[in-house]
Parts: C-alpha cells; structure tokens; sequence
C-alpha cells in the first residue's frame, strides 16, 4: 500500500466456479474487518470469463466443483493468466481454500478416471486422488507456529490428497479430521504471502485471528478488534469438534504438534489416515 488513505482491494475470483461451498464471505470478512479499523476497503467480484484484475492486495480463491475447478486453473493460467504469479511476485496475498489450493499446485486431479490437470505452480505442492471415501466434517488444525495462530476450525468436504514439497510448508498438523489427506497428518500450504487451507466455514468468519494475519501481510501492524461473537463461534465449533458433535469425518489424520487455546486438551483423532 502506498499510504494510510490507500484501498486495500480484495479480489474474488471466479465465485460463479468456486463458491460451492460459501468461501466468497472470506473476501467479505477481510473488507469488513478493514472497515471496522477505518481503513478503506473493496471487494472486486471476478466472474468466469472476466479479466482477473492486476494491483489487487490480496486475492481469494473458494472451493468448487471438478469441472468449475479445471475451468477456473484454465482462466488463472497461461497464456491468458499470469496474473496471479504477477500479484505474488509483488506483495499481494492470496487466500486458497480447497479447489482453490489444488489449482495454486503444479497439478491436481478431477473427474472419476482422476484426469490429471494443470495447476499453477503459484505453490510446491500437488494433488492426487485420496485413498477412501470423501473426507466430511468438522476439522481443527494447530498452524505451524512460524504463523503465531491459534487453532483454526473449519469445515472440510473434499476427496483428494495434496502433498507439499520442500518448496512449501504445510500451514498446520491436524487435530481432529483429515486436512491434506496424504497421511503426513497436516492441512494446506503456506509459502510467502500464500495460504492455502482445506477448511471451509467460511474460514475467516470462524477465525479472525487468520484473518488478520492476512491483512497484516499487506497493510502492517493492525489495531485490535472487539472479537467476543467471533470468537464465540470459533470456540463453540472447536468444543463441537472435540465432543464428536455432528458428522464425523470419513478419514481421520493424526495428531501432532503442541496444543494450543481452549480445545480439549489430550483430545486426538480415533483414527490414522486411509
């Protein structure tokens, strides 16, 4: 940014293809989070078919189906794309969530033969089809401590299997649910200014401190918030996750890492990953 009265713009992309799963309110939180600190702030909706716009300060990506997704990877990348690596390569954060992390890989899978398909490159993972039935349910994560999170909570429903590579870190090990799904016990990547993640909610909503630390990324050291109805939802589905409430995942990852905040302490998951 170039001054306190700059527009900090947040990108959506393609919400027509990827917002199955409601992930277009992470791009909301993050310009209302803003807002509340008196900064300036918009939201850009990129639609299919659409040129994805340069100069933005953070971009987000949400889940969707196969054939959206393989669409989306198409648009994001060369020859008409480029955009995005562009952004990266200046500043600008990205935000991933399911669909939206396996096109920010070198390549990902979709269609029942699982097709192979290009990703971007953007991060140093890539995605295969998962072992098992589809991972559902509840899902808490302990970030990498690099991060300074605390535990995330979201919401995963997804079939495949993302392995990062030593140009990446995973973002976080698994508490309770699946995540990566490629038996390393971990969800998402990080690399940079890039997060991507499995957890869905929208992500943000549930975690603010998440949120936050994405902003930080692009306008610098932000002033605390009045986050008790945020952090209420967060804690009560973190307490759901821990009490075995609702859908239990169908593939289970390990537990690993120090645990941190208000989540069952000694909880682990039933289960190794399929």
């Amino acid at each position: 940014m170039s001054g306190p009265d700059s527009t900090v713009t947040v990108a959506l992309l393609f919400p027509d293809l990827l917002g199955t799963y409601g992930d277009s309110g992470n791009a909301v939180v993050l310009a209302q989070r803003l807002r509340w600190r008196g900064l300036a702030s918009e939201v850009v909706t990129v639609h299919s078919g659409e040129p994805v716009p340069a100069g933005c300060q953070i971009y987000v990506v949400g889940g969707g189906e196969d054939l959206p997704q393989v669409l989306a990877a198409r648009q994001l990348g060369p020859p008409a794309g480029g955009v995005l690596q562009q952004a990266v390569d200046g500043g600008a954060a990205v935000l991933a969530v399911c669909a939206g992390l396996q096109i920010l890989g070198a390549s990902f899978v979709y269609g029942p033969d699982g097709t192979e398909a290009d990703g971007l490159g953007l991060v140093d993972c890539v995605t295969r089809r998962g072992i098992g039935p589809r991972a559902v349910g509840e899902i808490v994560v302990d970030p990498v401590g690099e991060l300074g999170l605390p535990l995330l909570t979201g919401y995963e429903n997804h079939a495949g299997a993302t392995t990062v590579g030593s140009g990446a870190s995973a973002a976080g090990r698994v508490r309770h649910g699946v995540g990566n799904g490629d038996g390393s016990g971990t969800d998402g990547v990080w690399a940079g200014r890039v997060f991507g993640t499995y957890l869905h909610g929208p992500v943000l909503a549930r975690n603010p401190a998440l949120a936050d630390l994405l902003l930080g990324w692009v306008v610098g050291a932000l002033d605390p918030l009045d986050d008790r109805e945020q952090l209420a939802l967060r804690e009560e589905r973190l307490a759901a996750a821990a009490g075995g409430e609702g859908r239990r995942p169908r593939r289970i990852g390990r537990a690993g890492g120090a645990e941190r905040g208000a989540w069952r302490r000694g909880a682990k998951s039933s289960a190794p990953i399929a």
